[in-house]
């Protein structure tokens, strides 16, 4: 068999075996890769949606979480010796819990109310974040008791909605931490919640050896698109990056405000 052949059998074999699924999993697995390099998680959220406009928002969000895992460790790689423990250490253990309660609830909670309760919340984080007078205020400290709350709405918004970024960016951004050690930090943190996720989902009966081949022939695509992310990252100034960042913010806030309303309207008026 040529290359060509070989290449066309392993997409037959896949999730991605029309060009309409391969275009839209090129597309989507570059954005999710670039974000996970650390240019913001507008780009991480494009994923699903992107992928749900050629399979069922259930397989997308399936497909890309074993996408992620491998992202998740060239992260790692990338950032390597970049990291605020303190922030891990508040903010970890109350992920764990915030899971727990989205795999129990899993059954019952919309996931478009969550999608817009993030949004809306977001939206005030950035709204409050230019209020006169705050781009002169200090870098916020470690607050224990703030870390335990957005860290557990970060690992239940994770879980239901694949929205963990903004409970997160609450949080750290306030801090204004060194670019470098504010990704490598969110690059541990969403590491290990996405591998926790891996268990609730595999027994929720998520995946399927077609969905896992189908993450393994993007592995390629998602080694490039997260490095090219963090070189572009470890060029920014502080000055450059939080801009962006609140940017990212904003725009993952409006998506999420959009699905959740889009998707809780045919619930309220009965379409």
């Amino acid at each position: 068999m040529t290359d060509i052949a070989i290449l066309g059998a392993w997409l037959e074999a896949s999730l991605f075996d029309t060009p309409a699924a391969l275009v839209a999993a090129v597309v989507a697995v570059t954005l999710v890769g670039l974000s996970k390099g650390g240019m913001g998680g507008a780009f991480a959220l494009m994923g699903v949606p992107v992928l749900s406009l050629v399979m069922s928002p259930v397989q997308a969000a399936a497909v890309l979480l074993p996408i992620l895992l491998m992202m998740d460790a060239i992260g790692l790689w990338a950032w390597r010796g970049y990291r605020d423990w303190a922030v891990l250490r508040a903010m970890l253990p109350a992920a764990m819990l915030g899971i727990g309660v989205g795999w129990m609830t899993a059954a019952y909670t919309p996931e478009a109310l969550v999608r817009l309760i993030v949004g809306l919340v977001a939206v005030l984080f950035v709204a409050s974040a230019l209020l006169p007078g705050r781009r002169a205020a200090p870098p916020a400290g470690h607050r224990p008791v703030a870390g335990w709350f957005w860290g557990a709405g970060a690992g239940f918004t994770s879980f239901v909605a694949h929205a963990g970024g903004p409970p997160y960016q609450v949080y750290t951004l306030p801090m204004r931490l060194d670019p470098k050690v504010f990704t490598g930090t969110s690059v541990i943190f969403f590491a290990v919640v996405n591998v926790v996720k891996v268990a609730p989902y595999a027994a929720l009966g998520q995946f399927d050896g077609r969905t896992l081949w189908s993450a393994l022939l993007m592995l390629p695509l998602a080694v490039v698109a997260v490095l090219a992310g963090a070189a572009v990252v470890r060029r920014m100034r502080a000055a450059v990056f939080y801009p962006f960042m609140y940017t990212m913010v904003l725009l993952v806030s409006l998506r999420l405000i959009h699905d959740g309303v889009t998707g809780l309207w045919p619930l309220l008026t009965g379409a």
